[in-house]
């Protein structure tokens, strides 16, 4: 593809289709242009599409939209995988990127600032060196256009500092960061903030120049997450003074009205400024103390003139999250401790900021899922409730008197005009609940719920007096707020609750169920945690289950509306039906058919990945009880199932794909082999689909690899015949070669060809087991990880206790002369020690018995003089624990570095295969060491005494233990 006129024509009306709504003429043109992305100059065509200023701005914004999505789908080249752009499509993208994102339209240049944090994410700065150079350079020009590009980019690439583990490498990356970046950005900092003088009266150009300011607050925040830079410890003197006055500095042209939803450049500065100072405050407390109080005092007055609007709740967040961050410092601790400055906080920062507002209340009422999310769950939106509870929650830490004091007099006072006016003041109520579950709150965990509270707050007494009542009304619509608040204190509380408060409670809980919003989601998310928390035992749980599963699937609603599927419900079923077990069967057969119409719903479009986890657990669980208990029944669950896993599968439902692949295993293993024969309806489904298990497409979705072994395994356990008659075998084989060739696949590729060799046996395999050693021992030479040598180890071993020690000596061997003795001393031991797993462990240990005591080779052969050192090897591994150091080879893919969409593997733990142990018939290695050591000595005589004396003091005084432990003797 050509850098021409008419492929720039052709490209830009393909892009022109792909903005049409008809998908007749859309999905067409999207599949013309991932057909070709693999062609090179593509990345190319679309910088210069980018860079036309006679296309149509439209189609400019296409092409940039298209372009970081092709860098995000191929750039990153995973382990293993194929580097689908030519290498010198590499080097121009990158010669090109920066100039033309600097010089584009705002809207072009914020795709194009993405894409160079991907590509800087994999090459920068080895592959990279001059990208931050290049961009500082743009300083200079005084465009901030241009320099606002440049910030952006580097916030964009820099923001993964605020998270990353440390690292060695990580560290190098920063420090060559800050070496070309900390005095420019502190010299456009100085600049900046002088320009806003110099347009004091330019509204336009100030909107631009805070814009910039926001941008490069951003910036110094990330490179100073990891550690104080010394550049910028230094340079306190000029960044602290300045972000303060940032804080206070008043713009009356650039205040927004009250009408404006959304903040202006004013309130995102000075949020970018709070967040600052919090991280000064919480990890630079000695070099941040002198500048603390002046901070502090700003934050004070940001919060006082801070209106209840929703665009002042980021600033409200972070201005509370500061406080509290200065709260938590004994340094600090005299800007706090006087009474009246307690009192103040609470009434004029803390309340106003924990009361509901209108916007809480439409999001109470409107998007009940969203308003969970954000109070429960503590998603990543930041509310003001959550920062004022948190300021509660550190100040009474420090303070605890003299705040359950100051906060127990509002609390009762807000109870009191409460109870005086009928219910009409139930917003003090409101604001009363979550005071005093932030102040009594200590510590806890998720699964528990909060597990110290402050011995000045009785739990009992305030849910028997104010919380159980809101539970007791009969009316399960009356008060809502309330009533959430109510079910949110039982479910903070449940394991420091008394006994008989969760008991009238869970009932109640249970009718709550049966409301609307958010008291129906509290209420089975409450219920799922009592039963989770084990707070309901199972004997409690069966005399409810009845009124609780009615109550769950009258509330998952109509099964063909997707926004009506609770995730919170649906977790709910999937715990009360695992706890119940046995005692759930009377109402699975009632489930089943709203379980299976809700996933031929969400089949269509999948957008609750939660729910949707949570209803295949629920139909896996369904499964296992109801075959166990009536073997039968599981034709009734395939002829539910299998129309709905057709259709997904047929559509390419990419995430729902590795848990029909997952449910497929299960229905295959719990019908086993015993029925299916050739007229049987289900067996030739099964049948059917094995030919598309083998095929390469399925494969290349990382999040299939694991699923997929599983399901060849299951095949290959139960219906092994027809692996043979269809001839899979091979394409089985083929499977293999691809897994143990890569470093992230290799020990699924061990755990299919384990399970291969154990059900075929060597009269199947017989001609397949030298090739399969060869790609071993191939795999081995060319990349030598930790986790390929556990799995070889482990895998050789239950080759020799199958096959035998000999013959396993003697394939390797026929691959190139005395390989097996340059495994022995190379791999088998000085690594067997890095086996983890009991049942790696196992098959090493049982390999190095066979080897010992059943192998000519070892005994009289070639090999004999390995003998001692594989025993002191073999009692090491007995003794010691696993050793977890790694080779240089080691490679460890991110999740983030995945290229394209990959939806994530998740493990269903109701469809979890039963981990078969193929070496059963040995129940304790060390009893099998010796007893074949023992058989070994009365075989041939005078063989072990010179080889047990050889051995090491320790090691030698270990084998006498294991003798004695066993009563056995050696000839």
């Amino acid at each position: 593809m050509e850098v021409t006129d008419d492929n720039l024509a052709t490209l830009a009306n393909y892009l022109q289709q792909t903005l049409n709504p008809d998908p007749n003429v859309r999905r067409p043109a999207e599949k013309f242009l991932e057909g070709v992305e693999v062609n090179q100059n593509y990345g190319i065509l679309l910088l210069h599409l980018m860079d036309k200023e006679s296309a149509d701005p439209t189609i400019r914004v296409a092409a940039s939209i298209t372009f970081k999505n092709y860098i995000k789908r191929n750039w990153p080249v995973e382990e293993d995988g194929v580097d689908r752009i030519h290498a010198s499509d590499r080097v121009t993208i990158k010669s090109l990127i920066v100039s033309l994102m600097l010089k584009s339209p705002e809207s072009v240049q914020r795709q194009l600032s993405d894409a160079v944090s991907i590509i800087g994410k994999s090459d920068f700065p080895e592959k990279w060196p001059g990208l931050i150079s290049e961009m500082v350079e743009k300083f200079g020009t005084g465009d901030f256009h241009v320099i606002n590009g440049v910030l952006r980019t580097a916030h964009s690439l820099f923001k993964r500092y605020r998270y990353e583990f440390k690292s060695q490498k990580l560290w190098e990356e920063i420090k060559h960061v800050l070496e070309n970046i900390a005095k420019p950005l502190t010299d456009l900092f100085v600049a900046t903030i002088e320009l806003t003088n110099t347009h004091a009266n330019n509204p336009q150009a100030l909107k631009v120049i805070y814009g910039s300011l926001v941008l490069i607050c951003k910036v110094f925040y990330s490179l100073n997450c990891q550690d104080l830079p010394e550049f910028f410890e230094d340079n306190m003197p000029i960044w602290m003074p300045n972000l303060l006055n940032l804080l206070q500095v008043k713009v009356p042209s650039l205040e927004t009205d009250d009408s404006d939803d959304k903040p202006g450049v004013l309130e995102q500065l000075r949020t970018e400024v709070c967040e600052c100072a919090a991280l000064y405050a919480l990890k630079y407390e000695e070099e941040f103390a002198p500048h603390a109080p002046a901070f502090v005092s700003a934050a004070w007055h940001v919060l006082l003139g801070t209106g209840a609007m929703p665009k002042y709740d980021s600033l409200a967040s972070n201005a509370l999250n500061f406080l509290s961050k200065v709260a938590e410092k004994n340094n600090y601790k005299s800007l706090f401790e006087d009474p009246a400055t307690l009192s103040s906080i609470c009434e004029k920062v803390v309340i106003p900021n924990m009361k509901i507002r209108e916007s809480d209340m439409e999001l109470f009422e409107d998007n009940p899922e969203e308003y969970v999310r954000r109070d429960i769950e503590g998603s990543d939106v930041d509310t003001r409730r959550r920062a004022a509870c948190d300021l509660v929650r550190t100040l009474a830490l420090h303070y605890e008197d003299k705040m359950m004091s100051i906060f127990g007099q509002y609390v009762e006072m807000m109870l009191n005009n409460y109870s005086t006016s009928g219910g009409s003041e139930w917003v003090g109520k409101d604001t009363a609940l979550f005071l005093v579950t932030s102040l009594a709150s200590r510590g806890g965990t998720q699964a528990a719920g909060v597990t110290r509270a402050s011995p000045l707050v009785d739990l009992a007494s305030f849910a028997a007096n104010h919380v159980l009542p809101e539970l007791q009304r009969p009316n399960v619509t009356e008060l809502p707020v309330l009533k959430a608040d109510a079910i949110k204190y039982i479910m903070t509380f449940r394991s420091l609750l008394p006994k008989e408060i969760i008991v009238t409670a869970f009932p109640l809980l249970i009718q709550h169920i049966t409301g609307r919003g958010v008291v129906c989601t509290y209420g089975a998310c409450a219920v799922e945690k009592l039963i989770a928390g084990g707070m309901v035992t199972r004997a409690e749980l069966e005399p409810h289950a009845p009124a609780l599963l009615a109550a769950l699937f009258a509330t998952l609603g109509a099964q063909d509306n997707p926004s009506e599927h609770n995730e919170y419900v649906m977790k709910a079923v999937l715990r009360t039906l695992a706890v119940l077990r046995e005692a759930a069967l009377p109402y699975v057969g009632e489930a089943l058919p709203k379980l299976a119409g809700m996933l031929a719903v969400v089949a269509k479009n999948p957008c609750k990945p939660h729910f949707n986890h949570y209803l295949f657990e629920s139909l896996s669980l369904a499964v296992q009880l109801v075959v166990k208990s009536n073997p039968n029944a599981i034709t009734a669950f395939e002829d539910a199932l299998f129309p709905i896993f057709q259709e997904i599968l047929q559509n390419d439902v990419q995430e729902f794909m590795p848990y029909v692949f997952q449910m497929l295993s299960l229905l295959l293993e719990m019908r086993g082999g015993g029925a299916g024969g050739a007229g049987d309806a289900s067996a030739e489904a099964y049948a059917a689909l094995l030919p598309c298990l083998v095929a390469p497409p399925l494969w290349e979705r990382t999040a299939n690899v694991r699923p997929l072994v599983r399901l060849l395994c299951a095949f290959v356990a139960t219906r092994s015949d027809r692996v043979l008659a269809d001839g899979k075998l091979n394409a089985m084989l083929g499977v293999f070669q691809k897994l143990i060739a890569s470093k992230t696949n290799d020990h699924e590729g061990f755990y299919l060809i384990q399970t291969i060799l154990f059900k075929f046996g060597e009269s199947v395999m017989q001609p397949y087991t030298k090739q399969i050693i060869t790609l071993l021992f191939q795999r081995l030479s060319s990349s030598k990880t930790t986790k390929y040598i556990r799995g070889l180890i482990a895998f050789l071993g239950f080759f020799a206790a199958h096959y035998g020690a000999d013959a396993l000596v003697d394939i390797v061997d026929s691959v190139q002369a005395n390989m097996f003795a340059m495994y022995v001393e190379r791999v088998l031991v000085p690594d067997v020690q890095k086996v983890s797993g009991a049942l790696e462990r196992k098959a090493a240990a049982v390999g190095c018995v066979r080897l010992l005591c059943h192998s000519a080779h070892f005994r009289d052969g070639a090999l004999a003089r390995l003998w001692t050192p594989v025993l002191q090897a073999l009692i090491a591994l007995f003794e010691l624990p696993a050793d977890e150091s790694t080779l240089p080879e080691d490679h460890f893919i991110e999740v983030d570095d995945t290229p394209g969409y990959q939806p994530q593997y998740a493990q269903l733990a109701c469809a979890r295969g039963s981990a078969s142990d193929p070496l059963a018939g040995v129940e304790d290695p060390k009893r099998y060491l010796v007893e074949s050591l023992a058989s070994m000595s009365r075989a041939h005589p005078g063989v072990l005494p010179p080889r047990v004396a050889a051995l090491d003091e320790p090691h030698r005084n270990a084998l006498h233990n294991y003798l004695a432990a066993y009563s056995v003797q050696l000839c």
